[in-house]
């Protein structure tokens, strides 16, 4: 129950990132990618059958050393992902200068990839 409410959670903050997105909307649209992915990476953990807490550094933390340096469930270049769009998320919230399009359009790739791949994996 837990991994289907979290990748519709996933799957819909990806969706609303490609509309912010599409309507120039980079910083709200850095929070909706960074959300997408998060939710993705708890989806991971639970069906790896880790009930993660929903503590951000945590679950980056176990996605990394549990679903891709134990398991190798994951290629190594997501690794860095989840922290990646966290970087751009605060800036987005926190920073006057904000997200430029060409980050936003990298971001969103980013989470993209990140979604796709851990819905693949729990659904071959």
């Amino acid at each position: 129950m837990m991994k289907e409410k979290f990748l519709e959670r996933a799957k819909e903050n990806l969706k609303a990132a490609h509309l912010l997105f599409d309507n120039a909307l980079y910083n709200a649209m850095a929070n909706r990618a960074y959300y997408a992915a998060f939710h993705a990476a708890i989806v991971a953990l639970a069906a790896a059958g880790h009930i993660p807490q929903m503590r951000h550094e945590t679950v980056q933390a176990k996605f990394n050393d549990e679903l891709i340096r134990r398991r190798k469930l994951y290629p190594r270049r997501f690794s860095s992902s989840l922290s990646d769009l966290q970087l751009v998320r605060n800036k987005a919230d926190y920073d006057s200068e904000g997200v430029s399009k060409n980050v936003a359009s990298r971001m969103l790739a980013k989470a993209e990839k990140f979604v796709r791949t851990v819905e693949k994996e729990i659904n071959p």
